[in-house]
């Protein structure tokens, strides 16, 4: 693409090679690296960091260039070969072209609102069970994400597989987090040894990954020695007798294998980050658990909600779309530049990696009242329909916008509404969250909590 000679440069914190850059981001941490250098270089800036330049996106008409009205220009390309390598091959979060739109072609039903539906009874059954388990535990002190990422794990489990074994559901969480945890750890360590050099991270790593692959693989093949009418209804089921509508073909194994365990991986750990997320909004702002409590208390009573009592709960589900505003579990993605652009005047180079930061987008005062403050009202339909429609991308934004958004509202929406209608946990003694960003959002300290019943 041809750029006219008056763009101008993008601006942005300056180093010989990027190297104070590395300094200042490794010293600071990236959400406050990101936070002061927005502060001073504006909505769009490029940090060099060595030999890559990275392209910050905040502002929502950025947001929508990038991801809708040129986002042939923008692809998960070699930002996402560590995820692509080491953890879910070629699923739908990292493939690109053609086999992109063939799996997303096949899978796309199996997620809208009405799709979703089917795995309500196991978000149900699941958090029943989690509200047993926190009846022994009541009074005690309980790591939150650990509490919520049992449960979701073996929610996505159980609509995958219809995995029963709870051995095998803590297991995979164990295994897969495992997997996680090492491609966050070489993203930022650019001095990482060779994968096959038998160093204890390696050796964990590959441990995770055959543990993890053997499961899918055994699963499978059961599967497909069972004759399909006998097949139990679930997502493997669903993916196995999948068919393109246009060339009637089914998906080979690997890629069956692939697919399994991109829905495992995008599943189970932003759900549970969304919901300890949700917990710590509510310990911090008294007055909007009130108003959840009363709505909870006003239209379920002693009952458990089914899937038609979730209309009646609406100020319960903005608690969730605002836990996703302020701290969402996914605070950045990357696209990858595929020929020279520009955005708003500035030069964006090909082969540079756009970052868009849903984390700062959602702050933005020029599109937020009051923009860190918990307010679950902006969520009411006549205020989301009043917002820039790239302010909230919680989910990412455009055609490749996560397809399990209404799965994972879905679900968090039932999980918050059963567990706080008779439960209410509290910080701790001079508790103070200190939120940081690896791949995900994290709060490193923990999210330590006193299991307390209402």
């Amino acid at each position: 693409m041809l750029i006219h000679a008056a763009t101008q440069a993008l601006p942005g914190p300056k180093g010989f090679f990027g190297l104070k850059n590395v300094r200042d981001m490794s010293q600071a941490g990236m959400l406050t690296f990101i936070h002061d250098s927005w502060q001073e270089y504006g909505d769009l800036f490029q940090v060099q960091v060595g030999p890559k330049k990275l392209v910050v996106v905040i502002h929502p008409e950025h947001v929508r260039h990038v991801a809708l009205t040129h986002a042939e220009n923008y692809d998960k390309l070699e930002s996402y070969d560590p995820v692509r390598k080491y953890v879910i091959g070629d699923g739908l979060v990292t493939s690109t072209g053609e086999l992109w739109k063939r799996q997303r072609r096949l899978m796309a039903p199996f997620y809208t609102p009405r799709g979703v539906q089917a795995f309500a009874e196991t978000f149900l059954r699941d958090t029943r069970t989690m509200v047993e388990r926190w009846e022994r535990l009541a009074g005690s002190t309980v790591e939150i994400y650990d509490e919520m990422a049992l449960v979701t794990a073996s929610i996505v489990l159980r609509a995958i597989f219809s995995t029963e074994s709870d051995a095998d559901i803590l297991e995979i969480k164990n295994c897969v987090e495992t997997m996680i945890g090492y491609i966050g750890s070489r993203s930022t360590n650019p001095f990482s040894l060779p994968d096959w050099v038998p160093v204890k991270t390696n050796v964990e790593y590959w441990k995770a990954h055959d543990i993890v692959h053997s499961y899918i693989n055994r699963m499978l093949a059961a599967r497909q020695a069972m004759a399909e009418a006998d097949y139990p209804d679930d997502l493997l089921s669903r993916l196995i007798t999948a068919q393109d509508p246009e060339t009637g073909e089914r998906m080979p194994h690997d890629l069956l294998r692939d697919e399994a365990l991109t829905n495992f991986f995008a599943g189970y750990e932003t759900s549970a980050r969304a919901m300890s997320h949700a917990w710590y909004a509510l310990a911090q702002n008294p007055l909007v658990k009130g108003r959840l409590h009363d709505e909870l208390d006003r239209e379920l009573g002693d009952e458990l909600p089914t899937l038609d009592d979730l209309k009646r709960l609406p100020y319960t589900l903005r608690v969730i779309k605002e836990t996703l505003r302020l701290y969402p579990p996914a605070p950045m993605y990357a696209r990858d530049v595929i020929d020279d652009d520009v955005i708003d005047g500035y030069r964006i180079e090909k082969g540079s990696t756009v970052l868009l930061f849903p984390y700062f987008t959602h702050r933005h005062p020029a599109f937020w009242d009051e923009p860190v403050r918990f307010e679950p009202d902006r969520h009411a339909p006549d205020a989301e329909k009043a917002r820039h429609p790239q302010a909230y991308h919680p989910f990412a934004a455009g055609q490749r916008i996560c397809l399990g958004n209404h799965f994972s509202l879905l679900e968090t929406h039932i999980m918050l509404a059963i567990l706080a209608r008779r439960f209410d946990p509290q910080f701790l003694p001079q508790y103070e969250a200190q939120f940081s960003i690896a791949s995900l959002l994290e709060i490193r300290n923990g999210l330590p909590m006193k299991l307390t019943k209402r």
